[in-house]
């Protein structure tokens, strides 16, 4: 069973991170030097991706695709330890090829240390608040409208590219693996550290306004 959950979450990991990446590309090079048509494009394509990904694979995985999420299951206590390190590594990894599939995809260079720089409080101020918003989503909107989640999700996280600084990564794999991409959505290596602690950060953060408010209901997998 847990070789199923770690296919799901390497699927939709994979297929995540091709999406953000490749539409950025994409968006690049048909919105003639608009960036704000560029991440429209992106920001609607990986929101629709997210939709699909946690309604088809969800029922078999839980449809984390983040360690952050990943984590906060763990720590409510509704994925045990050596399941939760499978999901992390099967979610970096797969972040990872799923840049190089989108490179590939439009011939690029399979790795390209990243070059956009993402750096300093506002940045990181940024990705806590992206991650404490995504996680709240999932915990408050499985106690409400649980069937809901993949809408959501993918509502959230398109208006989270646009009302932060940081435009959203608010997942530390996909953040290890935006620093692979010259693209885009590329992150320098340099500001992958500052990124990866605000979004742990803002996912205890969210824990903690969850509890407050009585959020008995978690995003677990499927027993």
């Amino acid at each position: 069973m847990l070789v199923r959950k770690l296919v799901a979450e390497f699927l939709g990991t994979l297929f995540l991170l091709a999406t953000v990446v490749g539409s950025g590309i994409m968006g690049v090079a048909l919105s003639n030097g608009n960036d704000g048509i560029a991440l429209l494009a992106n920001a609607a394509a990986t929101a629709a991706a997210l939709y699909v990904l946690i309604t088809i694979l969800g029922p078999i995985s839980g449809a984390h695709f983040n360690p952050a999420v990943t984590v906060a299951m763990r720590l409510r206590g509704r994925l045990g330890t050596a399941d939760a390190i499978a999901y992390i590594v099967v979610q970096v990894v797969a972040a990872i090829l799923g840049v190089m599939l989108a490179h590939a995809m439009f011939g690029q260079p399979l790795l390209q240390p990243g070059t956009h720089a993402r750096t300093g409080a506002a940045q990181c101020l940024s990705e806590g608040v992206a991650t404490a918003g995504l996680l709240l989503t999932i915990l408050l909107g499985l106690r409400s409208r649980p069937t809901a989640i993949p809408a959501l999700v993918a509502a959230y996280i398109f208006s989270a590219y646009w009302f932060t600084a940081s435009t959203s990564f608010a997942n530390p794999a996909v953040t290890i693996a935006r620093a692979l991409t010259q693209t885009f959505a590329g992150i320098r290596p340099d500001g992958v550290i500052g990124f990866v602690v605000a979004q742990f950060a803002g996912m205890l953060a969210a824990l903690f306004v969850a509890r407050v408010l009585g959020s008995e209901e978690v995003l677990e997998s499927q027993a």
